[in-house]
């Protein structure tokens, strides 16, 4: 399949310090491709390598088979841009932001008029197409900001967290609008925190930290690489608990009123568990197993195993 995006040895040093270190990855044609890491991690450099907005210390880049850095201009008419910030002029009104983008990517009135509406229907804001955006939710701005960048119909789109801080209605709006636009052909880079969103977005992520890529595949292959561990996760009432009982586990993780253990003895863990809650009288309220999530996966490379 076609290598949309196709970044080779990227570097990027601000002064002294080494932001992101020596990638290579690519993106298919039509697939939504995550790139997780936590703060500070690379994610939004590495975007902004990609975009033109930062030009890299070492490495190429080709986006559409074109080398990037000689042909950017021409290749942002291909691409809609999202920034972690959503970014519309707070002093205009939602229709006249669509507008200005239309005329900045040189559509003609009437198709960007009708593109405009169509696009403002869809995220919930045509009622509000006359109010000035100084008065919008970050909600609403993060659904403009991609329906200005849905505008000129992209070929590919960079989402920088799209659902970063957002209410769980604008959340879901937003991804169920990424996966209409990818089945429609669109390819996405999106790059994110929320590991819920990666696994049910994203047909293959990449895990980034301290500058390096960690891991890259699908998310149920990535999955696997705690395959060894079992998680644990149990309730008891009166809520207490004793780490002494499970001796020489992975980690134990409390989570409100339910405790975590990771585990390659599951048996045994389970006994101990069992005979503490008889020992102590305490009613067990649930007890489940199951295999560790993407998110447990991405903790454990990024170095939390023994948060």
């Amino acid at each position: 399949m076609e290598d949309i995006i196709k970044a080779e040895h990227l570097t990027k040093y601000y002064g002294d310090f080494l932001a992101v270190k020596d990638i290579s990855f690519s993106v298919k044609k039509g697939e939504i491709f995550g790139f997780l890491g936590p703060n500070g991690a690379g994610k939004t450099t590495t975007i902004r390598m990609l975009t033109g907005i930062l030009k890299p210390s070492e490495g190429k880049i080709r986006i559409f088979g074109l080398d990037a850095e000689k042909n950017m201009v021409s290749l942002k008419e291909r691409m809609g841009i999202v920034p972690e910030m959503a970014n519309p002029y707070i002093d205009l009104t939602a229709m006249q932001n669509m507008m200005l983008i239309g005329h900045l990517y040189g559509m003609k009135k009437k198709e960007m008029k009708e593109r405009s509406i169509e696009l403002l229907r869809l995220f919930g804001l045509y009622e509000k197409r006359d109010k000035k955006v100084h008065s919008f939710s970050k909600g609403m701005k993060q659904r403009l900001s991609l329906a200005m960048a849905m505008l000129p119909d992209p070929e590919l789109l960079f989402l920088d967290e799209p659902t970063s801080g957002l209410d769980v209605m604008s959340a879901r709006l937003i991804k169920r609008i990424i996966k209409d636009e990818n089945k429609n052909g669109k390819t996405v880079f999106m790059s994110t925190h929320n590991m819920n969103d990666a696994n049910e977005l994203c047909n293959r992520i990449a895990i980034i930290n301290h500058g390096k890529i960690v891991a890259i595949d699908t998310p149920e292959r990535i999955k696997r690489i705690g395959r060894e561990h079992t998680v644990i996760e149990f309730s008891v009432e009166p809520f207490r608990f004793d780490k002494n009982i499970v001796p020489d586990v992975e980690k134990v993780k409390v989570m409100g009123d339910k405790i975590r253990i990771y585990t390659k003895d599951v048996d045994t863990v389970i006994k101990n568990i069992v005979n503490y809650a008889r020992k102590e009288g305490l009613k067990i309220i649930s007890l489940n197993t199951q295999k560790p999530s993407l998110e447990d996966v991405f903790v454990y490379l990024v170095g939390g195993k023994n948060e």
